[in-house]
């Protein structure tokens, strides 16, 4: 039977296989189009449109004069602000999805009602998520809400909208705050995002506010080999 698979598709999966097993890791300089042409026993245009493809979807980085080379490919996200995580990952190139794991009213504990300015035993919706990056766990979303301010977020469907749309749409983001730092997890955290126990993560403390109102308390867990935030400051003197 003759395949019908084109030609580039497979110096494609051969780039790609040995960029995923570390063959290629990141800035190594892949083979140049004329070997992969000879190798494959291709057109110089199949094997373009190969690594063409690759640079597309972010494996790959064209430098002139010097070749093209494996790009580091973790996430990112502005630390600045507050960003839609599935417009991210679509923005990207990449198909989003997410597992709900908890979504239910709770009594505030003494962190959270610390954190979202209520009495200790207070009413707070809790959601708990694993945002997807082509199937991979990027994100553990630990979120508390003040229903006061979103009096429906528990009858939302999470498979359809994520946190920050309800969020957003309910009360509009005036004001964010940020605690970045380095962990371990516990193996139960260490289980939804599919990672070893001594994998580093990123963890991001976020509260949000819609004017002079505290709408949210997020724990949001990175792997740390599969993401990165980025901070852009503009001095105006």
């Amino acid at each position: 039977m003759i395949s019908t698979t084109p030609r580039y598709r497979a110096i494609e999966e051969y780039l790609l296989e040995r960029i995923r097993n570390g063959a290629f890791p990141v800035n190594h300089q892949i083979p140049p189009e004329e070997q992969l042409a000879r190798d494959f026993g291709v057109s110089r245009m199949t094997a373009n449109k190969a690594i063409q493809n690759l640079v597309q979807k972010g494996y790959l980085v064209r430098q002139a004069g010097l070749g093209t080379f494996v790009t580091d490919r973790k996430v990112e996200s502005p630390l600045h602000e507050v960003m839609n995580i599935a417009a991210e990952v679509r923005g990207r190139g990449c198909v989003y999805g997410n597992r709900v794991i908890r979504c239910e009213a709770i009594a505030a504990d003494d962190e959270v009602a610390l954190r979202l300015g209520l009495r200790l035993g207070a009413e707070v919706f809790h959601s708990i998520l694993v945002h997807l990056q082509d199937g991979l766990p990027i994100q553990l979303e630990d979120r508390f809400v003040n229903p006061r301010w979103v009096p429906h977020y528990l009858e939302t469907d999470f498979t359809q909208h994520t946190p920050n749309e309800v969020l957003v749409a309910s009360c509009p983001i005036s004001d964010v705050e940020h605690v970045v730092e380095a962990v371990l997890v516990d193996g139960r955290t260490a289980e939804l995002l599919e990672i070893e126990l001594s994998m580093p993560c990123l963890s991001v403390i976020r509260r949000t506010w819609s004017e002079d109102h505290l709408v949210s308390y997020a724990r949001l867990i990175h792997p740390g080999d599969r993401y990165k935030l980025r901070s852009l400051y503009k001095h105006r003197g």
